[in-house]
C-alpha cells in the first residue's frame, strides 16, 4: 500500500476517534437522495445545534471504534452513511428526524450515545428528551417548587397569627 494513502487512513481513524471522545452521540445517518442543496441545508441546520456531520468509509469507523473502545455498530455500518457528531444526547438526533420529515430521503440509522448502541427507533425517543438546558430548569423547577409551598406555608401561619396578635394588642 502507498505509504501517504496508508497516513490518510491513520488519520482519518484518529479524527474519528477525537470526534468520538469529544463527543456526546454519534448519530448514522443514510444521506442517499439527497441533492447537494440539501446536504447543504442539513450541515447549516446542524451546526445550530451544535452538531457536524461528516463522511468517512465504513471500515475507517469500525476501526475507530475498536481504538476507542466502544462497542460495534454492526448492521448500521452498511452501505453509504454519514456520520453526525454531537455535543448532548439529543440535539443532532433531534434536528435529523425534523429535517427528515421535510426530506424523506434521510433515513436516521441508528446511534451511538454513552457507549450503548440504538437503532432508529430508540434514537427518535432520544430525539424527543428535553436538551441539557430544559433537563436543567425541569431539575431546578423541582428543587424550588418545596420551597416555596414551605414559603406559603410560614407566611399563611404569619398571616393567621397576624389579626390575633393585633386583636391582643388592642
Amino acid at each position: 500500500m502507498n505509504q501517504s494513502a496508508l497516513e490518510a487512513k491513520k488519520a482519518a481513524v484518529a479524527e474519528i476517534t477525537k470526534g468520538l471522545e469529544d463527543s456526546g452521540s454519534l448519530t448514522i445517518v443514510s444521506y442517499q437522495g439527497l441533492t447537494v442543496a440539501e446536504l447543504m441545508e442539513l450541515r447549516r441546520t446542524l451546526e445550530k445545534a451544535n452538531a457536524t456531520m461528516k463522511v468517512y468509509k465504513n471500515t475507517m469507523v469500525r476501526r475507530a471504534l475498536a481504538d476507542s473502545k466502544q462497542p460495534d455498530l454492526g448492521e448500521l455500518l452498511e452501505g453509504p452513511n454519514a456520520f453526525v457528531f454531537s455535543k448532548d444526547l439529543g440535539s443532532a438526533p433531534k434536528a435529523l428526524f425534523k429535517f427528515a420529515r421535510v426530506h424523506e430521503a434521510l433515513v436516521v440509522k441508528g446511534c451511538l450515545a454513552e457507549g450503548q448502541v440504538f437503532d432508529a427507533a430508540k434514537t427518535k425517543e432520544l430525539s424527543k428528551l428535553p436538551n441539557r438546558e430544559g433537563m436543567l430548569s425541569m431539575f431546578l423547577g423541582c428543587l424550588k417548587a418545596p420551597m416555596s409551598k414551605f414559603a406559603a406555608t410560614v407566611q399563611a401561619v404569619a398571616d393567621q397569627k397576624a389579626p390575633a396578635d393585633a386583636g391582643a394588642a388592642n
